[in-house]
């Protein structure tokens, strides 16, 4: 491969990824005409069409789409070079774009955001919560903050932080009228507030005791998909939630709320940062790492 081709292979991985000539020339900063030409150079070189053209759009054809997926990490690796090439004459800087749930966000993230862009202040951080568990590559996110259970087996995880607890609660009211569950098979006939996720899918409760896990389908009036809902839902006495500990600790010692099946939840895993692993990694998202990470 020579100089020319590699410009040429930089040049059809934009337009795949804009879906666009016009769209790739104006990120390349050259002309559409040259951009066409650099395509149509290379395949007559290779002597296979890579790209499938019409009027409306522009698509890899079979041949380009694995040629393409075939090159993404080279071609990930001299951008992440040069990136920290260009990084390395000052401080991290540059965009970084992080997927995360909003719980992660509140309570490891944005209490300590300022802080974090005030010491650096050339990194453009973008932040995208939801649930949903993302391909941080195929999304094209640098890093993301999952639950450790949930990790794939492929990526780098730093611990956030410590161990996390869930608390099923309820108003003094509810378990008045209702009375207390005893063992996890009582939740059936219970009113209990769910849970849905941002892929639509609704939480089973999760419970585990003495090596014994079960995944509880619980049933009630109301689905709810943000914890502070649900912590306002369950002091009202609407039902039973299921809750991160932190968002309840002070309703359980002021009485507001009170806990049910302790025995039955356990800590886990808390929440650790993730991201593929490279060769090079760039210095904004290390700063973020650094900055973010907890020990032990």
């Amino acid at each position: 491969m020579n100089r020319i081709q590699l410009s040429q292979l930089a040049v059809l991985a934009t337009v795949a990824e804009a879906r666009s000539f016009r769209k790739a020339a104006a990120e390349l900063g050259i002309a559409p005409s040259a951009v066409s030409h650099a395509v149509a150079a290379l395949e007559e070189s290779l002597g296979v069409r890579l790209l499938a053209r019409t009027t409306r759009s522009v698509a890899p054809t079979e041949e380009g789409r694995r040629l393409l997926e075939t090159l993404a990490p080279a071609l990930s690796d001299i951008d992440t070079a040069l990136t920290a090439l260009a990084e390395g004459r000052g401080r991290p800087a540059g965009p970084l774009r992080i997927t995360m749930p909003m719980l992660a966000a509140e309570d490891l993230i944005i209490p300590r955001l300022g802080a974090f862009l005030n010491a650096y202040p050339e990194i453009e951080l973008d932040v995208v919560t939801n649930d949903r568990f993302e391909d941080i590559v195929a999304e094209g996110f640098d890093a993301g903050l999952r639950l450790g259970e949930h990790l794939e087996t492929d990526m780098i995880a730093v611990r956030a932080s410590g161990l996390q607890r869930g608390l099923i609660v309820a108003s003094p009211a509810y378990l008045a009228q209702h009375g207390r569950p005893q063992v996890p098979g009582d939740l059936i006939d219970h009113r209990c507030i769910r849970r849905r996720f941002s892929s639509g899918r609704i939480y089973r409760w999760e419970l585990e005791k003495a090596g014994k896990m079960l995944a509880v389908d619980v049933r009630g009036p109301l689905v709810l998909s943000d914890q502070r809902l649900m912590r306002r839902a369950a002091i009202d006495g609407v039902g039973l939630a299921y809750l991160f500990d932190a968002k309840v600790d002070e309703d359980v010692r002021e009485g507001r709320l009170i806990p049910v099946l302790e025995d039955w939840c356990p800590p886990f895993e808390g929440f650790f940062i993730y991201y593929p692993s490279r060769r090079q990694m760039r210095s904004a998202l290390r700063a973020f790492i650094d900055f973010f990470k907890v020990s032990g």
